[in-house]
């Protein structure tokens, strides 16, 4: 397993998600209602920005690896499903919606694996769909943990809402076209097997 600062930056990712889900569990008097949405806000945003930041620095650097390929979009599906359970489990989104955002995760996620046991990764790589989807889930989710107005004009918990069903639109809209793409490949190995 290589070692760098990119790798180093995703395995910090990685270690946030049980922050953003923890700080909901800490004692009322430990921490009350509205700072435990605020730490919440502030690591999952720390954690988004660690996505970016990882990636970019990779690139830069000339410090791309198998692993790192591997270990990034885990640590994004980790940080995704974590912040949305807990959003669930807060009632501040749809269950339905959640589990569309999830299930559409582990889709793709197997469809690349076999895409690539089959030597087609690249026809289901990451496309601009999926990127503004994950931007949308980025923005999102952080203002449905912070749950509060900003400077008493903004409902952060609105404009969340309505981003992550933008997000929801986005992830069904980006499954398909990538079953689109994989479609005339299982068709055929499906046939021959």
């Amino acid at each position: 397993m290589p070692f760098n600062i990119p790798i180093l930056l995703t395995w910090l990712r990685v270690a946030l998600i049980p922050l953003v889900v923890g700080v909901y569990y800490l004692p009322t008097h430990w921490l009350p209602v509205a700072d435990r949405n605020l730490a919440a806000t502030l690591v999952f945003i720390v954690a988004a920005v660690t996505d970016w930041f990882d990636g970019y620095l990779a690139r830069r650097w000339n410090q791309t690896s198998a692993f790192g390929a591997f270990l990034d979009p885990v640590a994004d599906k980790l940080m995704v499903a974590g912040a949305l359970l807990v959003l669930v489990q807060l009632d501040r989104v749809n269950a339905v919606l959640a589990f569309i955002i999830v299930g559409r995760e582990i889709t793709i996620s197997a469809l690349r694996e076999w895409m690539a046991e089959i030597g087609a990764r690249k026809s289901v790589a990451v496309n601009s769909l999926g990127k503004i989807k994950t931007a949308v889930q980025m923005v999102a989710i952080p203002m449905l943990l912070f749950h509060d107005s900003v400077f008493t004009v903004l409902d952060m918990h609105i404009a969340g809402e309505i981003l992550l069903w933008i997000a929801g639109v986005l992830t069904v809209w980006s499954m398909f076209y990538y079953l689109r793409r994989a479609w005339p490949l299982i068709k055929e190995k499906s046939g021959s097997v």
